[in-house]
């Protein structure tokens, strides 16, 4: 027999996952679920189109109605969310009510923290959570662990990344490959980074560089929100410096950064005649038109390097992942590493390699777990040891 698993949101990123577990997951059947019911069927007969069978089966559930999502929980023996993250908590407390591992796609440190919380309540449950999976927060982080790994003292930290389009078009030279919802949040408030061994926090737009990454040629890097969910907090006093700067193509940062300085992406509502308008919304319906391409084809990138000491002397690890949409599936570069990290990590919990309990993505696995199961998928990862 064979697992049962569970995907809440039947958007682009949980599509893919839905694929990997039938895929790559020893399953039995994986319930995609959805409150839209002409999503969930199309996300449903698309999938099963592509595997050539019938293991992917819909479901119409609303998050937000607890006992509907508990009743599927128990359906299953691992679930992944991949709805809006202001559900997450709650979706976590019924996951163990229900005894069901749970992983999600994250998006907001803050509430990832109540979720680790609850560590006790899932060990004794018997089952593992492990919040934010997916690309950045997710896979990055994996990637600095693994490269981490090469090392006897691990000591500074850099992680780059970020999802952009294959071919630039001005004025914006971005196209949106998740939600648009996401991209703002990272773009708001403060980074917390380690630096001089403490956690740091680091306002979003600073840290500007402008880097050569083959094969894309210049990129600009600078600082964003949540790309290191609880790494800073669980590595203080372990390293020097651990940093995480959102790859983009030039001039990206000098328009978003207009953008913010502007306050169009504050949450805070202002009066515009007789109304009131919360200003990310009116930057919301004013943007996303511009830069969403149900088409794109795009490329995913996550570069570490780390730097420490090796058998007495000084040494530096690099390791790259470059990902490509996949013409074969369909499926973009952002929805592979978001929705396939997410996926990994739910068969290993299905499987009980993960342990019973609320774990932070950079301690639940190892990184050399992960690589392995990422290069099974495809995924192209050089490492490169120096010293």
């Amino acid at each position: 027999m064979g697992y049962t698993y569970l995907v809440l949101g039947a958007g682009r990123q949980g599509t893919a996952s839905a694929y990997d577990l039938a895929r790559n997951g020893d399953a039995e059947q994986v319930l995609i679920a959805d409150r839209v019911p002409e999503l969930v069927e199309k996300a449903a007969e698309r999938l099963n189109a592509l595997l050539g069978s019938e293991r992917i089966v819909p479901r119409v559930v609303d998050v937000g109605d607890r006992d509907a999502l508990l009743d599927i929980l128990t359906e299953a023996d691992a679930a992944i969310s991949a709805v809006p993250y202001i559900f997450n908590l709650e979706i976590t407390r019924a996951a163990i009510g229900s005894g069901t591992s749970l992983n999600d796609l994250g998006g907001n440190t803050g509430i990832v923290r109540k979720q680790l919380e609850l560590t006790g309540e899932a060990e004794k449950a018997g089952v593992s959570v492990v919040p934010d999976c997916g690309m950045g927060p997710g896979m990055n982080i994996s990637l600095a662990v693994y490269a981490m790994s090469f090392l006897d003292e691990p000591r500074d930290v850099f992680i780059w990344d970020g999802g952009l389009p294959q071919k630039t078009e001005p004025p914006w030279n971005y196209r949106l490959t998740f939600n648009i919802g996401g991209l703002t949040n990272e773009y708001y408030g403060n980074a917390y980074f380690l630096r001089d061994g403490k956690v740091t926090e680091v306002p979003c737009f600073e840290g500007y560089q402008l880097l050569d990454v083959p094969p894309l040629g210049k990129l600009e890097a600078f600082v964003t929100s949540g790309g290191l969910s609880t790494a800073p907090w669980t590595f203080e006093g372990k390293l020097r410096t651990l940093e995480n700067r959102t790859l983009r193509y030039p001039g990206h940062h000098a328009q978003f950064k207009a953008f913010s300085d502007l306050g169009l992406l504050s949450l805070e509502p202002v009066r515009v005649g007789d109304i009131e308008v919360i200003p990310r919304d009116l930057f919301h319906a004013l943007l996303e038109p511009k830069i969403y391409d149900p088409d794109v084809r795009d490329v995913g990138v996550i570069m570490v390097r780390v730097f420490g000491r090796k058998d007495g002397g000084e040494a530096e690890v690099t390791v790259k992942l470059v990902d490509y949409y996949d013409e074969e599936t369909g499926f973009t570069a952002m929805q592979r590493l978001t929705g396939w990290h997410a996926s990994i990590i739910s068969i290993l919990q299905a499987k009980g390699i993960v342990m019973p309990g609320a774990h932070p993505v950079e301690i639940a696995v190892p990184g050399e777990l992960v690589v392995k199961e990422a290069r099974k998928r495809g995924f192209d990862i050089s490492v490169k040891v120096k010293g």
